[in-house]
């Protein structure tokens, strides 16, 4: 596996003991015999050193916080946690789940799965991530991703536990190793494509850019979606499939191109790639807007919108903006 900075799967045991030692450190008063015992820990060896510079990276994220603000979100979490399990590992989860943005945000807090924080593979919030796996196959990691990768002899398995992933297939694999991308609500598999993969709230969604793939869902009969085409699978509902074209892909570019997309479908998707909230008001969410938009930079595509159709965005602060009627 391949990339500017490869993951290497981490213990989830040990994981478990990185968040405690920087709970500890960070958010309590540790003296120079935690320290010592840190420092103890932390020389065991690599595996370690992986563990604590993960679990940093997670629990990092409430250095981002207004003053004050990190220690607050702890202790919500804590007494929340405290609730289910009364353990630090409860903790943890509620805190590597947090809205972590501004004091009104955070209170809306969302508890992810442990595996999201845990996945070998994964992309903060705006983020995108290039890699090419052993096999050749190439991914893309969209905004606020998770990826485990699981290659056995039997198989090669992706793992999408959020977000968004695009798979470019390799060659054929020499052990003739099938390669499926798995979900909670069931499994594709390419037969030498180019396809994408996303999570929603609940359900899937496959689009296909070239070949085709199959979708085998967790109870029914398998679906074939060829090039150009793509489905939406949600839970206890009848396949929705449409056509998709390659701009769909634009979001690799760090682009999103919009072709009379209502406004608060466009806003909710600029909205996954800026931390915060994102309001539309339901005076204007019916707008229709065309164009290219950066997601690069969200605030520049907000400005554009606002520049180009009867719209004024309000920015209350970084993390709550709001756009409405001019």
């Amino acid at each position: 596996m391949t990339d500017d900075g490869a993951a290497l799967p981490v213990d989830p045991a040990l994981l478990e003991e990185a968040a405690e030692w920087v709970l500890r450190l960070r958010y309590e008063r540790p003296g120079a015999a935690d320290h010592q015992a840190f420092e103890a820990w932390l020389g065991q060896g690599e595996a370690q050193a992986r563990a604590w510079a993960r679990a940093e990276k997670v629990l990092g994220a409430f250095d981002a916080l207004p003053a004050g603000i990190g220690p607050q979100a702890v202790r919500l979490a804590q007494r929340r946690g405290a609730r289910r399990t009364a353990n630090r590992r409860a903790v943890l989860r509620a805190g590597a789940g947090l809205v972590l943005a501004a004091p009104v945000a955070w209170l809306a807090w969302r508890e992810q799965p442990w595996q999201v924080w845990t996945a070998d593979l994964s992309t903060g919030t705006g983020e995108r991530r290039s890699l090419t796996l052993d096999d050749g196959t190439q991914l893309v990691l969209n905004t606020a991703s998770a990826v485990s990768v699981r290659f056995t002899p039997t198989e090669r398995r992706l793992v999408l536990h959020a977000g968004e992933v695009f798979v470019e297939t390799g060659h054929a694999d020499p052990a003739g190793r099938p390669l499926r991308v798995e979900t909670p609500w069931g499994e594709v598999e390419p037969q030498g494509t180019r396809f994408t993969v996303r999570r929603l709230a609940p359900g899937v969604q496959v689009a296909v850019f070239q070949h085709a793939v199959l979708w085998r869902p967790v109870t029914g009969d398998a679906i074939r979606l060829g090039a150009g085409e793509q489905a939406r699978f949600l839970p206890g509902a009848e396949p929705v499939q449409s056509v998709v074209d390659a701009s769909a892909l634009l979001w690799r570019q760090g682009m999103l191109v919009a072709r009379n997309m209502r406004l608060a479908d466009l806003l909710a998707e600029l909205g996954r790639y800026r931390p915060g909230v994102l309001r539309c008001d339901p005076a204007v969410a019916d707008l229709p807007v065309s164009g290219a938009l950066s997601l690069a930079d969200t605030d520049a595509a907000l400005d554009t919108l606002q520049g180009q159709l009867p719209l004024r965005v309000r920015r209350f602060s970084r993390y709550w903006v709001s756009v409405g009627p001019a």
